[in-house]
């Protein structure tokens, strides 16, 4: 999905898979969670926060135009990620989600955690050979 026409350098996160997939996984848990009857408000408020965190550190980090930030940035989007899974869990463990949806989000997030992990590892790896450029 294009969300918008107007690009620039800084909103270059738009372009990420990475980016785009956990703005899937934020959506489907937005979804999901409202489906969830006699779900606490503070705990569908959290999970929401946590899948929304995802996306959110990736396009902050992004902008931040430095590598040792956006560094920061993806692993605070990883952290949300092992927050978002071990809730997700919990309410597979307490009845109020059924294994068939905690498979779906299981095949989302894993396919953002890895994304996640490798551009980490591809930043990493441009920070340490010295191969990274800002733009602005």
């Amino acid at each position: 999905m294009e969300y918008t026409k107007r690009r620039n350098l800084n909103r270059g996160y738009m372009k990420l898979e990475v980016w785009k997939e956990a703005m899937d996984l934020f959506q489907w848990v937005f979804k999901t969670t409202q489906t969830i009857h006699g779900i606490d408000f503070k705990l569908r408020s959290q999970i929401i926060n946590a899948a929304q965190s995802i996306s959110s550190n990736i396009a902050e980090g992004y902008c931040r135009r430095s590598i040792n930030e956006y560094l920061q940035f993806l692993n605070i989007a990883l952290g949300s990620s092992g927050e978002l899974m071990t809730r997700m869990i919990g309410l597979l463990n307490i009845g109020m989600l059924h294994s068939a949806a905690l498979d779906k989000f299981d095949t989302l997030h894993f396919s953002v955690e890895n994304k996640l992990i490798a551009l980490i590892r591809s930043l990493q790896y441009k920070r340490k050979t010295g191969d990274w450029a800002q733009e602005f």
